[in-house]
């Protein structure tokens, strides 16, 4: 029987830190998608959700983003997109103070639904990035942009992971 219980421990112990892994990585995936500088790209143009570089002279220039009717909407996915990055972290943490300090049952409660909260900033930022902006522009999405969607997945996915667990531990 203690084979037994070995056995558990280690793979549940490995199944946390594949969990943890995870987590950094959904973390990394929403601070470059909301850092980096390439929501929308063409030739001359690279813009995110905090500015614009724009090519002058063969050398890349930063500048301010237009002001236009749209700014509501740009402060919306601004101010989304951080609260994604900052739910995410917020879960990180719970779910290490989680592990130590919650008995069978209750862990991962938290943790999953900041990852939903998180899910869901994310998702409203890229949504109303993809309504509004660059419509009737030539050019097309940067990388930040695909990152972006890619950690609404990888959000959401972390967020059901972390109720099955909870429901596995009962």
């Amino acid at each position: 029987m203690p084979v037994l219980e070995l056995w558990r421990t280690v793979t549940m112990l490995i199944l946390l830190a594949g969990i943890f892994i995870f987590h950094i990585t959904t973390i990394i995936l929403l601070l470059i998608a909301t850092i980096d500088n390439a929501w929308w790209v063409t030739e001359t143009v690279s813009t995110d959700v905090w500015g614009q570089w724009v090519m002058v002279n063969g050398g890349w220039n930063y500048t301010d983003i237009p002001d236009s009717a749209l700014q509501d909407y740009l402060h919306a996915v601004q101010a989304s997109a951080v609260l994604a990055c900052v739910f995410s972290i917020l879960g990180l943490f719970v779910f290490l103070a989680q592990l130590f300090t919650l008995g069978k049952g209750q862990r991962f409660t938290f943790s999953g639904l900041f990852q939903l909260i998180s899910c869901l900033c994310i998702m409203i930022a890229a949504s109303i990035y993809t309504d509004v902006f660059h419509k009737e522009e030539s050019g097309s999405h940067g990388h930040c942009f695909t990152i972006a969607w890619i950690s609404f997945v990888f959000t959401f996915i972390s967020s059901v992971i972390y109720f099955v667990l909870r429901k596995k531990s009962e």
